[in-house]
């Protein structure tokens, strides 16, 4: 029964030492992160945001944000340790070392008498003729005959005190730590043993490979179904307009997968007659086109009535079962619009390039999205170009509003952004109605709003000018500033119901051919990765170029202070096209600010090449070298004639800025979202 016991317990101790060597500084670790992060509030401060919940210090809050499913996960491992230990002391209690004089209830060194007379005591009541239990008769024998024996028995008792037991010396035992039971082999307990080893050696890893296989085939490394991807690439088309990019998102598995019940017909209903103006159904023939969008997939028609619902603001009109749908509907939303962005900027032309016309009408949605803004907000109206999309975003701010505030010849959200805090808010409270709290509500989102400005070079590695051929590298330097001097913040996005980092696109594109040249993705959350980007970059870019050590280490502390200060280095390789004038635009979107999109022109200049042979090819990042190189070109590698390029300059637009680059002069020109967001386009 001891050893019995004893193995238990070794079983209990085994799994509790394999459970505590993970557990425990993972623990660590997850305490160690949470006093570590930064108390600096990096989100909206408004009272809208306030009352949306999403950023509440309540008591409910910090329990959701806990309830977590690693950290119930956790909690719970840590309880069963504590249970395990629990137990382990208490079969320790009960498995006592042999004490005699304990077991026949006597103090050390008392008298023969009084061991007979305790031993008598103890026979009445657990020997086998007074008492009957098997149970009795099993401690009478093992203990207190052993107990009397050892205390009266000369031989017992100098066994007992030269090696602790009245048997004398006992042999060295040796035992598993595992429960008594998987060791019988006799019976079921030998298919209990066998079975578990094959669960947990061979079924086991096998139903987690199989698991992650089958969903490692179904999504893809943004948890983004690869059907949905497939639907976004044949649906993408090279003329999409903003307006018809709606159609296109909606049609994601994701979204397709969700349940269409009979009870949300009604309130479908009653939505759609709510959000009808926003539908692009055609008045003409309204009755027509209210039947074919009703003939849609019912998965369609639900995305899109919800979208719309939120674009308008109409969510409180929502069931309960649509309002879980919805926030779904949500949460999803931004990774499928960032993969539907690099669906659209995707190399698909002969030269590798992309397409800008949807790509911006991705962004545009996205922004419309985290605002919940309509997109005929967007449209020009009143001279003012980009319509009163920006506006709306503001807190408190409607169409009333927007109307009052024009007719103080303040059009623009630019040119708000523009005045003195005194005369707005002397707009804002005399013209506008506004109160005090809610001006200051608009204060707080306007600081909140990011500006941005581009410095982009192109030069080629080594080379004094471009070429047709050439591998030309752009290094752009994209800087943010806000008001309250935040670099990484969350945006102003009371309507939208989960935290939402804001990102933006930078897009280097020929507007006219609606190429995309080069794509790619900034963040201003992560500072940490920036530095080592941007350093690593730095550091390859000099050492090709032969410098010396201390001029790299000067370049990469200059790049590192950039960082530091709220800039972001983006870089990529094309291959130059053949000979001519390119004017490209480098867009700088957002995918959750409206009217802070930033384009900069420039005018690239490439010459003819003047020598054989190439200096670089470009296998995956940009395009192929042109046609129009010939092979008998190709055959005359060995001649290098010294040749230079240089950016030509717009001598018609007299408001260009002009600036020197390292392989030229370039033309540039900044301008805010209006044609950044190629609205004016559709």
């Amino acid at each position: 029964m001891a050893a019995s016991e004893e193995s238990s317990s070794l079983f209990l101790i085994f799994i509790l030492t394999i459970m505590a060597i993970p557990i425990v500084p993972y623990t660590v670790l997850r305490l160690c992160r949470a006093f570590s992060k930064k108390t600096k509030s990096i989100h909206c401060q408004c009272n809208v945001c306030s009352r949306s919940g999403k950023y509440r210090k309540s008591i409910f809050k910090r329990i959701s944000n806990f309830s977590t499913y690693s950290n119930l996960t956790l909690v719970l491992l840590w309880v069963i340790m504590g249970i395990l230990v629990y137990y382990i002391k208490h079969i320790s209690q009960e498995i006592q070392p042999f004490e005699p004089f304990s077991i026949l209830g006597l103090e050390p060194g008392a008298s023969d008498p009084e061991i007979k007379k305790a031993y008598r005591r103890l026979s009445i009541l657990y020997h086998p003729d007074k008492n009957p239990d098997p149970e009795a008769h099993k401690y009478f024998v093992d203990f207190i005959s052993k107990a009397y024996q050892a205390l009266t028995d000369p031989i017992s008792r100098e066994n007992f005190e030269k090696y602790g037991h009245p048997d004398g010396r006992q042999g060295l035992q040796m035992g598993i730590a595992l429960p008594q039971f998987l060791l019988n082999f006799d019976g079921a307990s030998g298919g209990v043993l066998l079975l578990g080893i094959v669960g947990v050696c061979i079924l086991l890893p096998l139903l987690i490979a199989v698991i992650y296989l089958s969903r490692s085939s179904k999504y893809t490394g943004n948890y983004v179904m690869h059907q949905t991807l497939s639907t976004y690439y044949y649906f993408m088309k090279p003329s999409l307009a903003p307006s018809k990019v709606m159609d296109v998102f909606i049609k994601a598995a994701e979204y397709m997968e969700m349940p269409v019940r009979r009870s949300d017909d009604e309130p479908l209903q009653k939505l759609f007659v709510a959000v009808r103006s926003e539908l692009n159904l055609d008045l003409k023939n309204i009755k027509t086109e209210q039947a074919k969008f009703w003939k849609q997939h019912p998965s369609l028609v639900k995305m899109e009535l919800l979208i719309q619902a939120h674009l308008t603001r109409e969510s409180t009109m929502l069931s309960s079962s649509l309002l879980n749908d919805y926030r779904r509907m949500l949460e999803l939303a931004p990774r499928l619009l960032e993969e539907l962005v690099k669906i659209a900027v995707m190399p698909r032309s002969p030269h590798g390039h992309g397409w800008l016309r949807p790509a911006i009408g991705v962004v545009e949605l996205s922004q419309c999205i985290i605002q919940a803004v309509p997109l005929s907000a967007r449209k020009a109206t009143g001279g003012n170009p980009e319509g009163i999309a920006p506006f709306l975003q503001l807190p408190h701010f409607s169409e009333s509003i927007v109307k009052k505030v024009a007719r103080k010849k303040v059009k623009t959200f630019q040119e708000l952004r523009d005045m003195t805090i005194e005369d707005r808010v002397e707009l804002l409270t005399q013209v506008a109605g506004l109160s005090d709290i809610e001006t200051r509500d608009v204060e707080n989102v306007l600081e909140m709003i990011p500006s941005i400005t581009v410095d982009i070079t192109c030069e080629t590695e080594g080379e004094e000018g471009l070429q047709e051929g050439d591998v030309v590298t752009m290094y752009a330097w994209v800087t943010l500033r806000r008001g309250n001097g935040l670099i990484g913040a969350l945006p102003h996005a009371p309507y939208y119901p989960f935290h939402k980092e804001e990102n933006f696109w930078l897009l280097l594109a020929d507007p006219v051919s609606n190429d995309v040249w080069i794509s790619q993705k900034v963040s201003f959350m992560d500072e940490a990765a920036a530095i080592a980007g941007a350093s690593k970059a730095i550091q390859e870019t000099k050492e090709s170029l032969g410098a010396t050590v201390k001029e790299i280490s000067a370049a990469v502390r200059e790049a590192v202070e950039k960082v530091k200060n709220g800039s972001r280095l983006v870089m990529g390789k094309f291959q130059a096209p053949s000979e001519g004038n390119y004017n490209l635009t480098c867009f700088c979107l957002s995918d959750a600010w409206i009217g802070c999109d930033r384009k900069t022109n420039m005018k690239l200049k490439i010459l003819k090449r003047s020598r054989a042979g190439t200096r670089g090819h470009v296998a995956e990042e940009g395009p192929t070298a042109d046609d129009g190189i010939e092979e008998e070109e190709e055959e005359e590698e060995e001649e290098y004639d010294d040749y230079e390029s240089e950016y030509s300059e717009d001598e018609d637009d007299e408001k260009d800025k002009k600036g020197k680059l390292a392989n030229g002069v370039a033309s540039k020109e900044e301008e805010s979202s209006p044609e950044g967001s190629g609205s004016d386009d559709e």
